[in-house]
């Protein structure tokens, strides 16, 4: 198994400013975003589509139906999964998986970069804070 470690859980942020999100679209939708590139190191981290999905609270099937699509509009493949058997199976990320991840946060960082820098030109510091309840 690879010892990268997977990118930490999303924290909720209450102060004011700008956010957004980024992911990139496909032939079919969504083909990369936070999610699913997180879903792509879990995968690298644990070995297993099903041990990656049980780590983010997903359904195995939902976890399947991200891999699949993401492959299926990848010009080749980012996971490479093996059957089942005595052994088990197991799954690994491509090179072209392990480059998806890189690009990604590249871009993610780039566009966080962009927001703080917007944020300054539009003065958003002067809005107040308010307490709000996190919710689920």
């Amino acid at each position: 198994m690879n010892m990268k470690k997977s990118h930490p859980k999303k924290q909720q942020i209450f102060s004011p400013g700008l956010r957004g999100r980024i992911w990139i679209d496909g032939p079919e939708g969504t083909f990369l975003g936070y999610g699913r590139i997180v879903l792509l190191e879990r995968v690298r981290e644990y070995g297993s589509i099903s041990q990656a999905a049980k780590s983010m609270d997903m359904s195995y099937r939902h976890a399947w139906e991200l891999v699949a699509s993401m492959n299926g509009q990848a010009p080749v493949p980012l996971v490479e999964a093996a059957t089942g058997g005595k052994g088990g199976g197991g799954a690994r990320l491509s090179d072209d998986g392990e480059k998806a991840i890189d690009l990604f946060w590249k871009l993610h960082a780039d566009f966080q970069t962009f927001l703080a820098e917007e944020e300054k030109i539009l003065d958003l510091s002067k809005i107040k804070a308010k307490k709000r309840a996190k919710t689920n």
